[in-house]
């Protein structure tokens, strides 16, 4: 039981689990503030929230060369300031519905950026063909709400959501190409601590944001995002530095995302009910999933 706990599958689902959950935290929290500004704060936190649970603290600290903290410098720009600043920016500009499909089109870009930057890591035709399946039932279940709206902003949200699946996509290469020295819970601490604050600063010119006191319910989402945050990325971060894990097939978990956020949502919310097109989406995701690792099977049975 303890390995299958252990098991890089089980994580993998329970990060993505993790990450299902803030979109209704989130909403909550920008009903008082501004994006980038409580990406910041809660990113912030979550550096700070690992911190008591890194074992031998001092000791990893002072082993840390100045390589290692270039690094971390490096990951807390690409995957905390760019990666979260572009989202929040190109979010703006789009119908939630193409939103949903451009983000969900992230592990084809890490597919093709590990294929470009990793000797490892090449890209298959079995490999592709699960990604490029995942992502068909992303768009299924996209393409089943109903705020898909052609605006003249479309060009423009499309090219942040874009880079931002190459920042990001980048980001994970780098975790798993260059960082394995570096104990992942001191690389998720430090990278979100640095990441917050440099989306901290950024939102003061851009967003002025106000300083005051909000009502409780902003706490409480800004405190469960930050743990979601803390948990999530430690765990992921874990994984791309295993020894075997490609970044290609991990990222193909992130497909799972959009199925936990619409069975949450059927959960939660009183107005969302299941729906033909949403399980058929749902039905492709986990057929690409299983095709996926199949194949990972019997390549390693060969």
């Amino acid at each position: 039981m303890k390995k299958y706990l252990l098991s890089t599958p089980f994580l993998a689902i329970l990060a993505c689990l993790l990450w299902a959950t803030p979109f209704a935290a989130i909403k909550i929290g920008l009903k008082y503030t501004t994006p980038l500004n409580f990406a910041g704060i809660r990113f912030f936190i979550s550096g700070l929230l690992i911190l008591p649970f890194i074992p031998e603290f001092r000791t990893k600290l002072q082993s840390l060369s100045s390589k290692s903290w270039k690094l971390i410098v490096q990951v807390a720009l690409l995957q905390t300031t760019f990666l979260y600043g572009l989202f929040y920016t190109g979010i703006n500009y789009l119908p939630g519905a193409l939103g949903a499909m451009l983000i969900g089109a992230q592990p084809l870009f890490a597919a093709v950026l590990a294929h470009l930057m990793m000797k490892n890591d090449k890209m298959t035709l079995s490999k592709i063909s699960s990604i490029l399946l995942g992502m068909l039932g992303v768009c299924i279940i996209s393409l089943g709400r109903a705020d898909f709206v052609l605006t003249t902003t479309i060009p423009l949200g499309v090219g942040i959501l874009v880079l931002n699946n190459i920042v990001g996509s980048m980001g994970n290469v780098i975790v798993a190409r260059d960082t394995r020295d570096i104990p992942p819970r001191i690389l998720a601490s430090f990278s979100m601590i640095l990441g917050g604050f440099m989306l901290i600063l950024i939102s003061v010119p851009m967003e002025h944001p106000k300083w005051e006191l909000h009502p409780s319910e902003y706490y409480y989402a800004l405190g469960w995002l930050a743990i979601v945050s803390s948990m999530a990325i430690t765990i992921w971060f874990g994984l791309l530095g295993r020894e075997g894990v490609k970044v290609s097939n991990l990222n193909t978990w992130k497909f799972i995302i959009p199925i936990f956020g619409a069975c949450i949502s059927w959960l939660i919310l009183p107005n969302e009910n299941p729906d033909l097109i949403s399980i058929l989406g749902m039905t492709v995701i986990a057929f690409s999933l299983l095709m996926l690792n199949y194949f990972n099977k019997k390549k390693t049975k060969i």
